[in-house]
């Protein structure tokens, strides 16, 4: 049997959705013991998050972020099930949630609490926008996170409506960066024999994302756009789109002239260099949008990709799932049958040869290990008597 890295390491789970649970599924995949703590009757709220699975059995959004762990279906407004967490948490390694500041402490799990009984505890916490401050207790969610961070506004093209990012950047930003602090934690008790508290939060990862745009502007007060380079941009053509990047080369524009076999416009004065097409721009867009939609998104492949343009074909989620690449990757996985149908999941984008991630517990049913968690409680606490 294959020892995955995470192999003996237990984390008790209390995060949903989505910033957490794509966190903890990280962990779980590659060997941790993952007990996810939910909600008696109603769970991770992922779990309802389509009304098309009025059931929340097998909701794809719920089976997207927590495979490999184990569900434990508790009231924790009843003592006992606090004293069973409790009793979890003493055996812990990691303990995640994503709730609102003092949420936890209200329940008497906060990390002052819990560092008393478990020490070398690593305490994981992703939150909206921190643990302090004016926003510590205002709601955290993606959507609001790309707002109040500057990341909605930053647009390629300043015609653009301002509009939502229609994938959660924040909430698996600060997911992934709750995996490298609490791996961080894990190593530094190695050393120490100690735990501590890691924090993130969504606020926090997208201003991190925008580190080079925002670095320019406190360095430079310049705005730094790569998405409104002049030689940049997306473009129509007879059958789809194409995206073109002109950039890491000497003379960029001459190239994609001849690609386009029209005149070199790098010889006119007012085309001369990057800060004379900037000033252009417009210009440049609309010759490049005519003369794409003169011809196919694979024939503008080929002509670019044959002077090394960069390039690529704009294509649909549904396209990219079926491409050969994406299954040469092994970034599509098979997770069993259920009763309305296969439960298929999108992969781990890290490739280990010596620890490939494979599907060994499927997405779990609300409290399905209840049992198996409790009756192995009562084991311990008898050993211990």
């Amino acid at each position: 049997m294959t020892t995955l890295p995470l192999d003996g390491i237990r984390v008790i789970d209390f995060t949903q959705v989505m910033l957490g649970p794509s966190c903890t599924q990280v962990l779980a995949d590659y060997g941790a013991e993952v007990i996810k703590i939910e909600k008696v009757k109603i769970g991770d709220l992922s779990r309802w998050s389509l009304g098309s699975d009025p059931d929340g059995l097998n909701n794809p959004v719920f089976c997207s972020l927590n495979r490999n762990k184990k569900s434990l279906a508790l009231n924790l407004k009843d003592a006992s099930a606090r004293k069973t967490v409790q009793a979890l948490l003493e055996t812990a390694d990691v303990v995640v949630n994503n709730f609102r500041p003092g949420v936890m402490e209200r329940m008497g799990f906060g990390y002052e609490d819990l560092k008393k009984i478990n020490p070398r505890l690593i305490y994981a916490v992703g939150t909206g926008f921190g643990l302090t401050g004016p926003y510590q207790h205002k709601g955290g969610q993606d959507v609001l996170a790309q707002a109040v961070s500057g990341v909605m506004r930053r647009k390629s093209d300043n015609s653009h409506p301002t509009s939502i990012y229609a994938t959660p950047l924040a909430d698996y930003s600060a997911g992934m960066h709750l995996v490298q602090g609490i791996l961080l934690a894990l190593l530094q008790r190695d050393k120490t024999d100690e735990g501590q508290q890691v924090a993130v939060s969504l606020y926090n990862s997208m201003i991190a994302m925008q580190m080079q745009e925002g670095t320019t502007h406190l360095m430079r007060q310049k705005d730094l756009n790569w998405g409104a380079f002049p030689l940049t941009g997306v473009f129509e053509t007879t059958d789809s789109a194409i995206v073109m990047v002109g950039a890491f080369k000497p003379n960029p524009l001459r190239d994609i002239c001849e690609a386009l076999e029209i005149e070199d416009l790098s010889q006119y004065p007012h085309y001369k260099d990057f800060d004379a097409q900037m000033a252009r721009r417009p210009e440049l867009q609309a010759i490049f949008r005519d003369n794409f939609a003169k011809n196919s998104t694979a024939h503008w492949i080929a002509r670019l990709e044959g002077v090394d343009i960069l390039c690529a074909p704009v294509r649909s989620l549904p396209e990219a799932l079926k491409d050969e690449q994406t299954i040469i990757n092994k970034m599509i996985l098979e997770a069993g049958e259920t009763a309305a149908g296969p439960i298929r999941l999108i992969g781990s984008p890290i490739d280990m040869s010596a620890a490939q991630v494979t599907v060994r517990i499927s997405p779990p049913q609300l409290g399905q290990h209840n049992d198996e968690i409790l009756a192995s409680l009562s084991e311990v606490q008898g050993d211990a008597a």
